[in-house]
């Protein structure tokens, strides 16, 4: 049997997996083994990072607020599951056209820092043979903007002064792209990663016209070292974003998570079988969000699998999260979804 690497892989070359392979950010699925197919690998120096406050025994963070690297100020509750969010009620940026006496880049030599070592530290838990290795470069320019200015003040920014968004996003760009540049040079990532959520539930949170002229180059900046040396990315943007595939894939995209049914995801992998991976189609919504049962979330696994699996192009996306106080249940219940995951998909294409 292939690896769950080599079959994670072969769907980025445009081949037929030997069986449905699975992907979840952050490995939330519980121990990290060799039937994990990718895990995330990025950079830990704080310096270029930024340092959230240390998590506790509970699960929940030792502090409730933090300011990041940038000078957003962050907030964790149980409404947010613990995980922090920007300041709702207090955003460091009012006016886009003042942007270069508000915000402050980090001071960072990235030259001085030893990469060499830290790529070995930081992939040092991760069995190569049998997992692959995806690393990025940790910047999404719309939900940068959105946490300097909020989603409001982001919006009417695009549309009152583009060419400062434009400026401004390009500036933070310029402390990110070297970073790229190490990322894959030091951990030679199977797959580059890059995420951005610039869509909602229904449609994209702004024009295409804008999205081509602002966020794609940018993106482009972010992927061509990967693109340079034929290392395939995988992107993530939540929502209905079917309209920017065709862009996304104009900067190396070959992956897309977590590819929500919002989207028309039997039209798209047809349209672009061979050529771009579904990762996704489980939008899982419970009945008793507190109370998941064993039959309801392996039945939804398996219906998800039967709709998008056949004829390859497809990986299995999906997590359950639910509020802080059903941590352990959810626990439980990505665990049934892993192991149907694992041996329905394992038989599905036999």
């Amino acid at each position: 049997m292939l690896s769950a690497k080599e079959n994670y892989l072969r769907l980025g070359r445009g081949e037929m997996p030997e069986y449905v392979p699975w992907w979840t950010m952050g490995g939330i699925w519980g121990a990290i083994d060799d039937s994990v197919p990718a895990l995330m690998c990025n950079p830990s120096a704080p310096e270029i990072s930024g340092t959230r406050p240390p998590m506790g025994p509970d699960g929940k963070p030792e502090v409730l607020e933090y300011t990041d690297m940038w000078g957003v100020p962050y907030i964790a509750n149980e409404e947010t599951g613990y995980q922090f969010i920007p300041r709702t009620w207090d955003f460091q940026l009012d006016d886009i056209t003042q942007w270069h006496k508000v915000v402050k880049k980090p001071q960072v030599d990235v030259n001085s820092i030893d990469w060499e070592a830290m790529a070995k530290k930081d992939s040092a838990r991760i069995n190569r043979k049998t997992t692959a290795v995806l690393s990025g470069g940790g910047f999404g320019p719309f939900q940068h903007l959105v946490a300097h200015m909020g989603f409001t003040g982001a919006l009417c920014a695009l549309v009152e002064e583009p060419e400062t968004v434009k400026e401004f996003l390009n500036w933070i760009c310029d402390f990110y792209e070297p970073i790229c540049e190490k990322v894959v040079e030091y951990y030679k990532p199977d797959i580059f990663y890059l995420l951005d959520d610039s869509c909602n539930k229904y449609q994209p949170f702004f024009s295409m016209e804008i999205y081509r002229d602002i966020f794609k180059p940018i993106y482009a900046r972010m992927s061509k070292y990967a693109v340079n040396r034929g290392i395939p990315v995988q992107f993530h943007n939540c929502g209905r974003c079917e309209d920017q595939l065709e862009d996304m894939m104009d900067f190396g995209v070959v992956y897309w998570d977590p590819a929500q049914t919002g989207n028309d995801l039997l039209a798209i992998k047809e349209k672009y079988k061979g050529k771009l991976v579904v990762c996704g189609g489980f939008d899982f919504v419970p009945k008793d969000p507190a109370n998941v049962g064993e039959e309801e979330i392996r039945s939804c696994v398996r219906e998800a699998l039967d709709k998008l699996a056949p004829g390859g192009g497809y990986a299995f996306c999906g997590m359950y999260l639910g509020r802080a106080a059903w941590r352990e249940h959810a626990k439980q219940v990505n665990l049934w979804m892993q192991d149907e995951v694992n041996t329905y998909g394992k038989k599905f294409y036999k």
